[in-house]
Order: C-alpha cells, then sequence, then structure tokens
C-alpha cells in the first residue's frame, strides 16, 4: 500500500532512545510493525484482561474489560487509517497501547492514587502509560522498557493534543527521550484517539443496557442515535429487540468512521508531510462540527445516566477505598510488596511513593481485591463479584 504525503512512513522514522537494534533485528519488520508485536508480547497488555472498562470486576461474561476495548479501537482505527492512507501498523500499535496505564478499578483507581500521589507529583493514566512502555515494562538484557520508536511514544504522549504543562512522569520521559510535546501529534495518533471514542460512545451502549443502568426508551430517543435507530426499525422490522440494538450499534459505528473520514479528508488538502500534521494548530482528524456537537451532548448523557449511575458510584467508592488502603499499607509496610518490588524501593520520597503507585497501577482489579482481602482480612463484598 501507497502511504499518503501526510503519512507516519517508518522508513523515516525518527529512531528509539536506545540505538541497539540493528543488530537485534529479528524477521522483516519495519519499525512500527515491531513496536506492536512488542506491545502486544507485553505482560502489561496481557493483565488488560482483568482490568475494568466501565464495570468494576463484572459478573458477565459478555461485558468489556479494557482489553475487549482496546481490540475493538484498534479494529476501528485499522479502517480509518487504510482508508486515508496512514501507517496501519502505528495506527494499529497506539490503539492497543492507548489504556495499557490504567490503575485498577478504571477511572475509581486512578483519582485515588492521585490522591493518594498529591504530595509526589500526582498520577495520571496517559503519562503512566508511556511511563510502563518506556521504564517499567522490561524484557530486555540491553535496556529498560520497551524501546518503542519515536513516532509510537510520541503518539501515546500527545494523543490527546499538545501538552503544555506535563506533569513529572511525562516530563522526566520527555527529558530523556524529547518528543516534541507542544505539537499535534501523528495523523495516525490522531485517528487511534478518535477510534477511542467511537468506540466507547457505542459498545458502552451494548454493556448499559446489558446491565440495566440504561433506560432503551430514554436511549433510542436522544437526538444522536434517534435517527440511527428509526433506519434500523425500518430495514428489520421484525428482527427481536436484541438484534435491532446490536445493528444500532454497528450502524453508529459505521456513520461516525465515515463521518470522520469525511472531515479529516477536508482537512488534510494541502498537506505534503507528517510535519504539516504536527503544526497545523488543530486536531486533524476530526469529526464535523454537526456531529462534533451531538457527540459531545450523548457523552453528557452516557455520564449522567450510565457512567454516574447510583451503583456505579456507589462501586466506585469502594474501589478508591481499596487502592488507598493499599497504597497506606505499602507506605507503613513496603515488604507486604515482596520480591523485587521490595528490594528495588528507593529510600527517599517522592521516589518512593511513585515506586508504590506503579506497583499498585500494575495491579488487575481481582489482584488488588486479593492482596487487599490478603492485608486487611476483610473483603469487599460490593466488588468482589470475579
Amino acid at each position: 500500500m501507497t502511504l499518503a504525503a501526510y503519512a507516519s512512513d517508518p522508513r523515516q522514522s525518527r529512531g528509539r532512545e536506545f540505538a541497539l537494534e540493528g543488530a537485534l533485528a529479528r524477521g522483516p519488520r519495519t519499525p512500527f510493525q515491531r513496536d506492536r508485536d512488542r506491545i502486544v508480547h507485553s505482560i502489561a497488555f496481557r493483565r488488560l484482561r482483568h482490568k475494568t472498562q466501565v464495570f468494576i470486576a463484572p459478573d458477565g461474561d459478555h461485558y468489556r474489560v479494557r482489553l475487549t476495548h482496546s481490540l475493538e479501537v484498534a479494529q476501528i482505527a485499522r479502517v480509518i487509517a487504510r482508508e486515508l492512507g496512514l501507517d496501519e501498523d502505528l495506527t494499529e500499535a497506539l490503539a492497543l497501547a492507548h489504556d495499557i496505564g490504567h490503575a485498577p478499578f478504571g477511572h475509581a483507581g486512578e483519582e485515588a492514587l492521585q490522591a493518594m500521589m498529591t504530595h509526589a507529583g500526582g498520577f495520571d493514566h496517559n503519562a503512566h502509560c508511556l511511563r510502563v512502555l518506556m521504564r517499567l515494562e522490561s524484557p530486555y538484557c540491553e535496556h529498560d522498557g520497551l524501546n518503542l520508536s519515536w513516532e509510537t511514544c510520541e503518539g501515546i504522549a500527545k494523543h490527546n493534543g499538545p501538552v503544555a504543562e506535563p506533569g513529572w512522569a511525562l516530563a522526566q520521559l520527555d527529558c530523556a527521550f524529547p518528543l516534541e510535546l507542544g505539537t499535534y501529534p501523528s495523523l495516525e495518533a490522531q485517528v487511534a484517539a478518535i477510534s477511542d471514542d467511537i468506540a466507547y460512545d457505542n459498545h458502552d451502549i451494548d454493556d448499559g443496557l446489558r446491565a440495566g443502568f440504561l433506560n432503551r426508551d430514554e436511549l433510542l430517543a436522544h437526538p444522536f442515535v434517534s435517527d440511527q435507530w428509526r433506519a434500523v426499525e425500518k430495514r428489520h422490522p421484525r428482527a427481536p429487540i436484541d438484534r435491532q440494538l446490536r445493528e444500532l450499534v454497528r450502524s453508529q459505528i459505521g456513520a461516525m468512521v465515515n463521518d470522520v473520514l469525511g472531515e479529516t479528508r477536508a482537512r488534510v488538502k494541502g498537506m505534503a508531510s507528517s510535519e504539516d500534521v504536527r503544526r497545523a494548530g488543530r486536531f486533524t482528524a476530526a469529526f464535523s462540527p454537526p456531529i462534533e456537537v451531538g457527540e459531545r451532548a450523548f457523552k453528557r448523557f452516557m455520564y449522567e445516566k450510565l457512567y454516574y449511575h447510583p451503583e456505579q458510584v456507589e462501586t466506585s467508592r469502594d474501589a478508591k477505598a481499596v487502592v488507598a488502603e493499599l497504597f497506606n499499607a505499602y507506605r507503613a509496610d513496603p515488604a507486604l510488596m515482596g520480591g523485587s518490588w521490595f528490594e528495588r524501593l528507593p529510600e527517599a520520597e517522592p521516589a518512593r511513593s511513585r515506586h508504590i503507585a506503579d506497583y499498585i497501577a500494575g495491579m488487575t482489579d481481582r489482584y488488588a481485591l486479593s492482596r487487599h482481602e490478603e492485608i486487611t482480612g476483610r473483603r469487599v463484598e460490593g466488588l468482589c463479584r470475579v
């Protein structure tokens, strides 16, 4: 496939932080293919199968977790990348890696770590994602981290746009391997980010209805989905409701993907390089203005009805307490971490607290619950449903 002029060309990659790669190349892969493969084979990626997406420790086998969500984001992102002439491997690598920095229990766990780390610079899952990939996940003898390409590291650091005031984690990594934080990321990174929006806007509908947290009539009357729902009813008037709802999700994803393609094609006109994308002064991969407004309104609806549902709020409160109690327990008695985590514990702050946060952030939901029960002797019934 011929890449578009504004795509990231693996032959022109800016390289890796540790220049040890020439003699270690295995197989006929581009730098971005190697990045994707390193991410897929990492322990951090495998742990996503037991980390919260919407529901903490869900009862059912059919609810999404961070791993299935990441795979769905990658599928949508590859479709968009192929249509725009982008490097699919870089796009896929960024989509697969984007949630690796999440703590156990999703945003509840992140908020708890942020509160416990105020004295040590705080905690941010986006920066922690890059910290995991560049420092903590270290399977190689020659260097720390996965030693990913500059383009992959840049895309993870800036997938939400330029970073004017990086926190401690991102600032340290940028000092070691400068990522031009003040510019926009590559179009591949932007596509991965907007694919994340498309995936969770729609797949969370499925999970919310399955859990009974979303009212079906309220959902289907929302302006952002109502047109697609009427079209589904017209095409499949006799189909069972569960099949109609799954058709709605597919149709909505298709409509949003097509909208992104149309808007992005308009914005890339005249761009002759990936640097034009970085210095465009705005996102190049985007929804059209009407869809952007509708999508934001739908997000507000989903937050009100699903993410901030009373049962979700109660579960989130329990999850935050688990993380806070783990942090305090390890700070009071670091030997509880055991193994190399205890052996490598720094003596001074803030490195000491950051090390403890790294340990907790890497836990899956189920491991955090089992360690909490072991340390405190209490079982948190509202969370222990795995």
